[in-house]
């Protein structure tokens, strides 16, 4: 009988440490950003997003020139999603934004985007 008991509270033990492990997985990671130049006129960041990373920045109007290739979704925030792709070598002027911005490709997205001050 306390072996059964025993064994039922190591189940049980092993259960919730796979159940925490299992909830790390789904935690939502941010890109890696480098600043390349920053002064007093303008500030250049190199930010590389990994598969399933997300932006939640507020971001100033910029301009944007994509190194690597990538695959997003954009949530704005009365919900809408739009899913494009941005090739490599592109560049593209936007406006300001509190966009949700997810790497939804299977590769590593990498853009340089300027902003001036």
């Amino acid at each position: 009988m306390q072996a059964r008991i025993a064994s039922a509270v190591i189940v049980a033990i092993g259960l919730t440490f796979a159940g925490g492990v299992h909830a790390q997985d789904k935690k939502e990671s941010a890109p890696v950003i480098k600043v390349l130049l920053e002064n007093d006129k303008v500030r250049v960041t190199e930010s590389t997003f990994k598969p399933g990373d997300v932006s939640r920045a507020e971001r100033k109007t910029r301009t944007n020139y994509i190194v690597k290739s990538g695959t997003l979704e954009r949530t704005t925030k009365d919900g809408k999603k739009t899913v494009y792709e941005r090739k490599a070598g592109s560049a593209h002027y936007l406006p300001a934004d509190t966009d949700v911005v997810r790497n939804v490709g299977k590769t590593t997205f990498v853009v340089v985007t300027v902003v001036q001050k």
